[in-house]
């Protein structure tokens, strides 16, 4: 569904990304894990046009994207949740989601959205900016989600939410991927969701994986020496 390949991305002179591999599957959950600066969000950003590639590939479901505009790139299925969440706090949470709708020329949200997220239903005509950190979070998946994405990659989704939510965020993740047939790439920095949520955990250090293990096969204390400071 998702391959790159040696894929090189830099800041002006400075490389952040050194020749990375990496393919997902259809279905396929794929946690990404490693420190702060290791090049993360680099590979996001990239992954979705805003940061350009100086070098390699990135193909979906065939068709090469490398040189697609992050627009265009939504249009073929990819959808992206940023950092940080990144909604439209004075909006509503259905014009934020309804934002969504415009790759696809819909004209009202899917109904099967407000089941998987019941809270953004009760607060649909609330302003998105008095949600809570954690239905932030809803909100931005299903913001996502309205684009019809096949492949959803989401930047540190549990940053600066609490272990509760972070636990029912990974049962929704398992559920959106086995309903809807989307592959989906988190990246990470908490062990215990990558575990909970993934099939694959792979491990980003300084702009190359250094790891790559199918969720049966994780050496839990290995993968942690990578993520301790």
């Amino acid at each position: 569904m998702l391959n790159i390949a040696d894929f090189h991305v830099a800041y002006g002179q400075s490389e952040v990304l050194h020749g990375l591999n990496l393919s997902v599957a259809k279905n396929e959950i794929v946690a990404i894990m490693g420190r702060n600066g290791m090049g993360k969000t680099t590979l996001m950003k990239a992954l979705m046009g805003i940061l350009p590639t100086k070098s390699g590939s990135v193909t979906m479901n065939g068709t090469d994207i490398t040189k697609f505009k992050s627009y265009d790139r939504v249009a073929q299925g990819l959808a992206y949740v940023p950092q940080g969440r990144m909604i439209f706090s004075t909006m509503t949470v259905k014009e934020n989601i309804e934002t969504g709708l415009v790759a696809h020329g819909d004209k009202a949200v899917s109904t099967d959205i407000y089941e998987l997220f019941p809270v953004l239903l009760e607060m649909k005509d609330r302003r998105g900016g008095n949600l809570s950190g954690g239905q932030q979070q809803q909100l931005a998946i299903a913001r996502a989600l309205a684009t019809k994405p096949k492949v959803l990659l989401l930047d540190e989704p549990t940053e600066g939410i609490q272990p509760s939510i972070i636990r029912e965020m990974a049962r929704t993740l398992r559920r959106v991927r086995d309903e809807r047939g989307l592959s989906i790439v988190v990246s990470e920095q908490v062990l215990s969701f990558a575990l909970d949520v993934a099939d694959r955990v792979l491990v980003v250090e300084n702009g190359e994986i250094v790891h790559d293990e199918p969720r049966a096969a994780i050496d839990e204390a290995k993968v942690s020496k990578y993520l301790s400071v």
